[in-house]
């Protein structure tokens, strides 16, 4: 079921594309840190206990997608708090922000969003650095599999808390020979609050 709306659907800002990179860079250098090696391996070790669940790496594509999308409809409040963004005028700024300041944040890698549609209604984020596949090479069982598919829920479930509706998906892994990661993020629907009813 889909979580409830709340004042976070009001966020709307602007894509100050400078502003926002250095919003990104100041908030990772301010959190608290955790050893990259032991996050990475710490998440190895969820997606192979997930493999050894289910044999179909599809299932396991599912189950990681929405493992990140339980953790984005949390994570909006976090990354308001810390970036103290009030407001994303369109998509287009809600892009920027999560390419140039959130993947920045939490990641502490760089990225960029791009390959546009033509309706503007779909784009890339494109990074090259992924602190989650870390020490990790695909065995040929698992060619199958998006290793990193927790980004995909994440980013999800934040928008849907900002009332948009996407679908997410790797189209490009580095774990899979191409020469950068790109996850497609493709808008479905914007939703519209609607007012209580009034009481009688």
């Amino acid at each position: 079921p889909r979580p409830p709306m709340t004042d976070k659907a009001k966020f709307r800002g602007h894509s100050d594309q400078p502003t926002i990179s250095k919003i990104g860079e100041v908030a990772f250098a301010r959190g608290e840190r955790i050893n990259v090696e032991i996050f990475a391996l710490t998440y190895g070790s969820i997606v192979r206990q997930l493999l050894e669940d289910h044999e179909d790496v599809d299932k396991v594509n599912e189950q990681l997608e929405m493992m990140g999308y339980n953790i984005g409809v949390r994570l909006v409040d976090d990354f308001l708090a810390k970036s103290r963004i009030t407001s994303c005028y369109s998509f287009h700024d809600s892009a920027e922000v999560i390419a140039r300041a959130a993947f920045r944040m939490y990641l502490g890698i760089n990225a960029y969003v791009g390959n546009w549609s033509e309706n503007r209604r779909s784009f890339g984020i494109v990074f090259e650095d992924n602190p989650l596949t870390l020490f990790t090479e695909l065995p040929e069982s698992s060619k199958g599999l998006w290793y990193a598919n927790t980004l995909t829920g994440v980013i999800r479930g934040a928008l849907e808390m900002v009332q948009m509706i996407v679908e997410c998906k790797y189209v490009r892994c580095v774990l899979r020979g191409d020469d950068t990661n790109e996850i497609r993020v493709s808008l479905k629907e914007i939703l519209v609050e609607q007012p209580p009813p009034d009481e009688e």
